[in-house]
């Protein structure tokens, strides 16, 4: 890091894939499959890219992923001001989330790392103190398994998301909306101009929203790119592990599957501005060279009653559990 502190990077192997972890924001830099020589993540080969052009690329958001508007909240009465690092709203937790920082390792195996991190009492001003683990694991026929846990002190916000830009086709070098993509969700949260969720929960029947079916994320009746940041509502809580979605490369045929206990799944067709320096394989990455399927609480939610709740007090545990599984064309 810029002031000093060392960064470490580790592979693991197992299920047919091998990924690279970096403590620098528990970021997954790679991931590949056998069979596959393309990377199914966006990245970049240098960690000074990761602090200079990164727009979350495989990190760990939080305390509390996604939008919370006008950057404040009340919890027990008592209202908090977060730091207001995307247009007056909080994004990830602010500009110095748990994404900007080092994780320590902890455990280490094969085909696993976990991390930990201790997010402090003030930090962006979220109350109280934090602490977090993450474990990626890869296991047979496929599956990265992303396994986050977090205790506080004090009643807080804890809502934390794996940020993965996908690409199953050819690792970047071409946009995403050939892909084919189906959601598990019946209604969405529409957005204001900041990409902050109005309050209305709509359903997405006969609306851009709906990929209960399979369908290219392009628009088959225009060929219209539509620019997804939004919520698909899979259910009112966290529950037990499901699916949450599906999706599919256009040409390579490599399928991906979301598997979730979160009440969520956010949307981004990867609406990044053109990148400037190369990625994985020399790779520069141009706007929706990648789309991202976080599992989340629903964005908003501390302003939203209604919303389920990212709600953490002492004694209980934050656990989520998140599978994203590869198969190529042809495996059963």
């Amino acid at each position: 890091m810029p002031g000093g502190e060392p960064v470490h990077a580790f592979t693991i192997s197992g299920g047919g894939l091998s990924a690279r972890i970096l403590t620098f924001g528990a970021v997954v830099q790679d991931l590949r499959i056998e069979g596959h020589a393309a990377p199914l993540v966006l990245g970049f080969e240098r960690l000074e890219d990761y602090l200079d052009h990164s727009p979350y690329f495989g990190a760990i958001v939080g305390r509390c992923a996604n939008r919370i508007g006008r950057a404040a909240f009340v919890l027990d009465g008592e209202r908090y001001l977060t730091d207001a690092n995307d247009d007056g709203n909080t994004l990830h937790g602010g500009a110095h989330g748990l994404f900007r920082r080092v994780w320590r390792p902890v455990a280490r195996g094969k085909d696993f790392v976990t991390l930990a991190i201790r997010d402090p009492e003030g930090a962006m001003g979220f109350p109280g103190t934090l602490d977090i683990s993450c474990t990626y694991r890869l296991r047979p026929p496929g599956i990265l398994a992303v396994e986050m846990t977090a205790t506080c002190d004090r009643p807080t916000l804890c809502n934390l998301a794996h940020h993965s830009c996908f690409n199953l086709d050819d690792g970047g070098r071409g946009d995403i909306f050939g892909h084919r993509l189906s959601i598990a969700a019946s209604a969405y949260l529409p957005v204001d101009g900041a990409l902050v969720p109005t309050g209305a929960v709509l359903p997405v029947e006969g609306t851009d929203f709906d990929f209960e079916l399979a369908r290219p994320i392009r628009l088959g009746k225009a060929g219209e790119a539509v620019r997804y940041d939004h919520n698909f509502c899979l259910a009112a809580a966290r529950g037990p592990l499901r699916q949450a979605a599906w999706a599919q490369g256009e040409m390579s045929g490599i399928e991906m599957e979301v598997w979730t206990t979160e009440p969520g799944l956010q949307f981004f067709s990867g609406h990044f501005p053109d990148r400037t320096v190369p990625g994985l394989d020399g790779i520069v990455y141009r706007a929706s060279a990648g789309f991202c399927l976080e599992p989340q609480v629903w964005p908003d939610s501390p302003n939203r009653p209604y919303f389920p709740q990212a709600i953490l007090r002492p004694g209980e545990e934050y656990r989520q559990a998140s599978e994203f599984r590869f198969r190529l064309p042809g495996d059963l």
